[in-house]
């Protein structure tokens, strides 16, 4: 096997694991000593790919955690259709749990955002980063939306996209605790009503 493969490949595969044990025990509750174990590395072999704890969790966050968000949740943006059921259908995706891969449920964005705020500038900054630009897409989308006729002309894109996120990251918060389909179904259904108090009604003649 090519050399830079296999690197990608352990690196994935110690993303993963590393990912795994943040979220179960908490950055600040994991000793690099734990890392180890659970990757079943030597601090030779751990340093020979990262300078500290705290440059791993940033590699994850930006090799992992960004791509899970980038495929579940901003992606499915580009496109030229009316935003609102696509926008619904990319978030009931996301909250969806992969039965192949439990680390997809809601790739822990939030739990992250809550641990590192006020704790750690730097880790936070990257997190943020991603949200970032889950708002400029969907912004983008929702105003394309309104010219295409699928979105009022009144409606606010920019508070519209702050509601998404914010509702979706509430909901993962909930779901941590309450995982129901109950408590799915009735976001989802909220949702459905917010968006059709926003799009653009035509008068029939």
């Amino acid at each position: 096997m090519d050399k830079s493969l296999k690197r990608r490949e352990t690196l994935h595969r110690l993303c993963a694991k590393g990912l795994e044990v943040f979220h179960a025990k908490g950055y600040y509750n994991t000793s690099l000593d734990d890392i180890l174990k659970e990757l079943e590395l030597s601090k030779g072999a751990f340093y020979h790919h990262f300078k500290s704890k705290e440059d791993f969790c940033i590699f994850i966050v930006q090799n992992l955690i960004e791509q899970k968000v980038y495929a579940l949740l901003i992606e499915p943006l580009n496109t030229y259709e009316n935003p609102l059921p696509v926008i619904l259908e990319s978030l009931e995706r996301a909250l969806e749990p992969d039965k192949r891969n439990e680390m997809v449920y809601g790739f822990m964005l939030n739990d992250f955002l809550t641990e590192f705020h006020k704790r750690n500038a730097e880790i936070s900054s990257y997190l943020k980063d991603i949200i970032k630009v889950w708002e400029v897409n969907l912004v983008s989308l929702l105003k394309r939306g309104k010219l295409d006729g699928h979105i009022a002309r009144h409606v606010d894109c920019e508070g519209v996209a702050t509601y998404i996120i914010a509702s979706y990251l509430g909901m993962q918060s909930l779901l941590a605790d309450n995982g129901g389909q109950q408590l799915k179904y009735q976001y989802q259904q909220q949702l459905k009503q917010y968006f059709n108090a926003i799009k653009e009604t035509r008068a029939v003649a």
